[in-house]
């Protein structure tokens, strides 16, 4: 489907960039000719976006297996039998699979900070779905500052989840170690999360604290390997382990 072969993770996050940009425009100010393109009575069906930021929807590559990641097949298939809304929503979180299955498959020789930086990268732009649902994606960056943490965080990111948005898990409905349904809040102050301020993460407890309650800057947080909150420092300093 395309020549294209990029290999930095500047490269890498332009192709995904252009491919996302071309899904995103079929989904929405091109979505009239998108879902005429779409006849339940044709073959299956996938959605493609290009590197040129030009989107296509075509049969699946007969070759097995294809150069790249395949989309999700036969999309045209539920066109007729669901709301237009909730199909053009199921077809943008199949889109956003498949963008991320192409960024890993260019990316899959990175090393691991490079995928980081790969995935960081991604991670600042609205996903299809958000853009399709019109679903703001307000957590997604609480703010330049808390990014800082997430620095930290990652450094025992083996959970697989960067704690860089207290709040974010929660909204999407996913089971987290959340103990309130969708609501942050501050450890030290019971204060709600707001996207507007710099939050960090005790790495022993996995509470959320204001760094102003706890006296921890953004800048400070780029270097601590490990934050433990005041309770959890005080636990410490009574030799228990």
């Amino acid at each position: 489907m395309s020549s294209s072969n990029p290999r930095t993770v500047e490269e890498i996050f332009k192709d995904f960039s252009a491919r996302r940009a071309a899904i995103v425009r079929a989904l929405t100010s091109d979505v009239d000719e998108f879902y005429g393109l779409c006849d339940p009575e044709k073959e299956n069906l996938c959605l493609y976006g290009h590197p040129n930021e030009s989107w296509e929807v075509n049969l699946p590559a007969e070759e097995v297996p294809p150069e790249l990641p395949e989309p999700a097949l036969g999309i045209n298939f539920a066109r007729d039998g669901m709301n237009r809304r909730d199909w053009l929503s199921l077809v943008a979180v199949h889109s956003d699979c498949w963008l991320l299955s192409v960024g890993f498959y260019f990316g899959a020789r990175l090393n691991r900070n490079e995928r980081k930086r790969l995935f960081s990268m991604i991670n600042e732009l609205p996903t299809v779905f958000e853009v399709v649902t019109e679903k703001k994606p307000v957590k997604d960056k609480p703010s330049v500052d808390s990014g800082s943490k997430s620095r930290g965080s990652t450094k025992r990111a083996s959970d697989g989840q960067i704690k860089s948005t207290p709040k974010l898990a929660a909204d999407e409905g996913f089971e987290d170690d959340e103990d309130e349904q969708g609501e942050t809040l501050c450890g030290s102050c019971g204060g709600n999360y707001s996207a507007d301020e710099f939050w960090i993460c005790c790495d022993i407890c996995e509470r959320w604290f204001h760094g102003k309650c706890v006296k921890i800057t953004p800048a400070k947080a780029e270097n601590i390997k490990q934050y433990k909150c005041p309770s959890c420092s005080l636990k410490k300093t009574g030799r228990s382990h």
